[in-house]
């Protein structure tokens, strides 16, 4: 199905206190990726508009953690209704602006709408505990809100990032305040709808519209208690340092640059289609795309089929565009820089024609660069497009040196049919997520989502029972009502 593309712009607003209102800063047009086409404008928040929502947001959470979470799992869970029944429609919106395709759209939401049933089931799973430990002594916790809590997130998952963090703040009684991507604005306009329809109460979900100025002046705002952030590792690390130095509770994802490992004994079949759509998946925009694939002995089988799968990929159908035309300007840099280093064009995706009537948008097709060295910057900068690098290795040694030599540690991944050669990556991986066979290792609710080394900074993960200390306190309570009979240091 064709990206449905709106034909007017849309004026993007900040959500706050239940209604739509303009920020007062300045404003900035958004443009399609897929043809260019103006499809909105938005209007920048101030200061003062962060405080106003902050403020807001604070007196609502109050009320909001006194409901009690069977009640707050129930909006959440009309929530879920309202989604699903517009599903195609945020569909359509998320990817006209983020260039994806119809389908990526809709599978990014329906992963998002997952870490929303989990938020729904908390009522029955995180239910506290409760235990004699000694006589007539008994000790349990509580699980308390934070108060006001903050989200800061990409262009590249306009819906689904957002929704790893909301469904989890506001059903243990947060309030929450989010400022979306200024590339990809238009589908929290939906989103906030559906919340709203819902029955969230006002000033416990609100939205500010924003850049950089915006999202520092929110970190910096004292009442408000913790920060989550995706993007890349360079501003992942400036966020957790503003906000850790002002003693608040931070998380935030950084970039990738994710590892396949294949060798010899892996099905071809399984292969060659799995590590191909990694890497052109979202044409390569997500912080989840194989990069660099590590390729131990003879496995020219393996190869062609990568090739072959990638090169059968219609633009506009199977593939979507890149964001911005500066980025796929970058992306044409870093590849003939490759070639002029001695890299091998196994796949040009710069001479690939954009979709009919798409031709104003940010096209490139699959790239795939082979006996690229580990040392070239294409086998070490996260280039965040279509384009994987194949690095020869002799055995499985050499290929592990050179993952664990990245910085960062998000996903890596193996094709083989050994369980013992899995093992031994899986144990030798330097990343906080990896994949058999898998070429794109996403955990799914309750296993939690999340990197290592410069792929996050902070504790804990984003999602699943990880993310519940994240967005909440412990509160430990002992009570003894009778003089105890035993004998211990507690008597």
């Amino acid at each position: 199905m064709s990206v449905k593309i709106p034909v007017q712009p849309i004026p993007v607003l900040n959500f706050i206190s239940g209604k739509f209102k303009a920020g007062g800063g300045n404003k900035q047009q958004v443009y399609s990726p897929h043809n260019g086409a103006l499809i909105g404008e938005i209007h920048f928040s101030t200061s003062a508009d962060v405080n106003h929502a902050v403020q807001t947001a604070k007196a609502a959470q109050k009320s909001w953690a006194a409901t009690p979470i069977k009640e707050r799992s129930k909006i959440l869970f009309q929530l879920r209704q309202i989604l699903m029944r517009d599903l195609d429609e945020i569909a359509h919106l998320k990817s006209s602006e983020s260039g994806k395709t119809f389908q990526e759209g809709k599978a990014g939401l329906l992963k998002g709408i997952e870490v929303l049933e989990f938020a729904t089931a908390l009522q029955n799973l995180d239910v506290g505990g409760k235990l004699e430990v000694s006589r007539g002594v008994f000790c349990e916790y509580r699980r308390q809100a934070l108060g006001v809590v903050a989200s800061i997130t990409p262009f590249n998952f306009p819906a689904m990032v957002p929704f790893w963090t909301i469904p989890t703040a506001l059903a243990l009684g947060n309030a929450y305040i989010w400022k979306p991507s200024e590339k990809t604005p238009l589908t929290s306009l939906k989103i906030a709808e559906a919340i709203h329809e819902a029955g969230i109460p006002a000033g416990v979900f609100q939205i500010l519209q924003g850049d950089s100025e915006t999202s520092q002046s929110l970190i910096d705002h004292p009442d408000v208690s913790a920060i989550a952030f995706v993007g890349s590792t360079p501003v992942a690390r400036k966020v957790y340092q503003r906000g850790a130095n002002l003693g608040k509770r931070v998380l935030a994802l950084g970039g990738a640059k994710n590892h396949i490992v294949l060798l010899p004994d892996a099905q071809p079949d399984i292969a060659g289609p799995g590590i191909s759509d990694s890497f052109t998946g979202c044409a390569g925009q997500r912080c989840m795309a194989a990069a660099v694939l590590l390729a131990v002995g003879d496995v020219e089988t393996h190869v062609q089929k990568i090739v072959e799968r990638a090169r059968s990929m219609e633009l506009g159908k199977d593939m979507g565009a890149i964001i911005t035309k500066s980025q796929v300007e970058f992306l044409h840099q870093q590849i003939e820089k490759a070639v002029q280093e001695g890299s091998k064009i196994l796949l040009d995706g710069r001479k690939a024609k954009a979709p009919a009537g798409l031709e104003g948008g940010n096209w490139i097709g699959p790239t795939i660069l082979d006996h690229v060295r580990a040392d070239q910057d294409v086998a070490k900068l996260e280039l965040f497009g279509p384009v994987l690098c194949i690095v020869r290795c002799k055995d499985i040694s050499e290929a592990m040196s050179i993952e664990n030599s990245s910085p960062m540690g998000n996903a890596c991944s193996v094709f083989t049919s050994s369980g013992a050669l899995a093992e031994k990556v899986i144990s030798m991986a330097s990343t906080g997520m990896v994949g058999v066979n898998v070429g794109v290792p996403v955990p799914r609710e309750p296993f939690s989502f999340g990197g290592i080394r410069e792929s996050k900074f902070g504790h804990g993960d984003i999602t699943g029972t990880s993310s519940l200390d994240f967005w909440s306190n412990l509160k430990k309570v002992t009570v003894k009502w009778d003089q105890q009979q035993d004998n211990n240091w507690m008597s």
